[in-house]
């Protein structure tokens, strides 16, 4: 089944559009919202390359009962009505809609389906889905519209306020499964006693529910440090956590992408987990581009801001157990630190990791097991 926080259980029904895309990097939405939601009920995906297909088994082999059905008609048949909200599942660079998805998100409006938009068009600003959306009396929501400009936050240097750790999970690549690590790594550390927030910094991490966030891709680089650093003390505040993990996006070292540096600069993290796909060659959507050594990306991280990197996590694509098992061992030897694969692994291998670099947060566990 879908994975959930215990203590949250989605009632909004929803259908995730991702076609040719499910389980393939473009389509890191969907796939997000397939393995961890706590905000919508997720009740199929649509993509015709996979239909017939149990979702979970196209993402990890493990079934889910989630179907991957033909297209939008199916879809509304297997749920046997109209689910709340249609779900654009898809993160395309241009972050645009094509030509035959406005036609089939406008059908959904028409139907009577809420639309939840993570891309950079902002459906709620085009009058054509304006007027359809009023039409039908559903909502259009636009993850990525960032606040008013007036309303933005600068960097203020209250950061050195939020006295619990603070660790950013970042990459040597982008889509390369932060995001996961993240969600699995608090969930983790909150099932063993350790009070942990997430803050979401990409349109997925919203749309799963994160409760604080915000989509710095979206946001005028001015005001990216500001926004981060204001969230994460909202959290603190909110929530009084023992330690807060900050969600990556892109990578340091990868010129298409800026918001790795306004999530170190913006959190001041205590410490980075490093996301590492050993068997990814080249960078996504820039195949000229080769990957990063994990070693590399760690050097130039610890170079930029006064942090440290405390362990490694594997993506396992393209891989083996066998593959995993051995990266694993190769990256400990090499780099001295932890090594696990948020996926396949214990999740307290996570934990340990966090401990073993925060000793103190183990005097704040509670009575709870992993």
């Amino acid at each position: 089944m879908p994975v959930h926080h215990a203590s949250t259980f989605p009632t909004a029904t929803a259908v995730v559009y991702c076609e040719a895309n499910f389980g393939a990097v473009d389509g890191k939405t969907a796939n997000g919202l397939v393995r961890h939601s706590e905000k919508y009920a997720i009740q199929s995906v649509i993509d015709s390359e996979k239909a017939g297909l149990d979702a979970g088994m196209v993402l990890d082999g493990k079934p889910n009962r989630i179907p991957v059905c033909r297209d939008l008609a199916a879809s509304l048949a297997h749920f046997g009505g109209v689910p709340d909200y249609f779900i654009f599942g898809m993160a395309p660079a241009t972050g645009m809609l094509s030509a035959e998805e406005r036609r089939i998100v406008l059908e959904a409006i028409q139907l009577g389906m809420g639309v939840v938009n993570g891309l950079h068009e902002f459906l709620s600003d085009d009058p054509e889905f304006v007027a359809a959306s009023a039409a039908a009396n559903v909502s259009i929501v636009d993850i990525r519209k960032p606040r008013a400009k007036k309303d933005l936050r600068l960097f203020s240097g209250r950061i050195v306020d939020v006295t619990c750790p603070r660790i950013a999970v970042l990459g040597t690549d982008c889509a390369i499964g932060k995001r996961t690590t993240a969600t699995v790594l608090t969930r983790a550390l909150n099932d063993c006693g350790v009070k942990a927030v997430m803050i979401g910094t990409g349109q997925t991490g919203l749309i799963q529910g994160a409760k604080y966030g915000v989509a710095l891709d979206a946001v005028p680089s001015q005001f990216c440090s500001g926004e981060l650093e204001a969230t994460i003390i909202e959290a603190f505040e909110r929530e009084t956590p023992d330690v807060i993990i900050i969600e990556g996006q892109g990578a340091l070292s990868h010129p298409a992408f800026s918001t790795s540096s306004f999530i170190l600069r913006g959190s001041c993290p205590d410490a980075v987990i490093l996301q590492h796909a050993p068997a990814r060659t080249h960078r996504c959507d820039f195949e000229q581009m080769a990957m990063p050594e994990p070693a590399s990306e760690i050097h130039l991280i610890q170079t930029f801001s006064d942090t440290k990197v405390i362990g490694l996590t594997i993506n396992h694509e393209n891989m083996t157990g066998a593959d995993v098992a051995l990266a694993i061992v190769r990256y400990e030897l090499e780099l001295g630190i932890p090594v696990a694969d948020a996926l396949t692994c214990s999740p307290e291998r996570l934990v340990t990791m966090v401990l073993s670099a925060f000793p103190d947060l183990e005097e704040m566990q509670l009575t709870g097991t992993l």
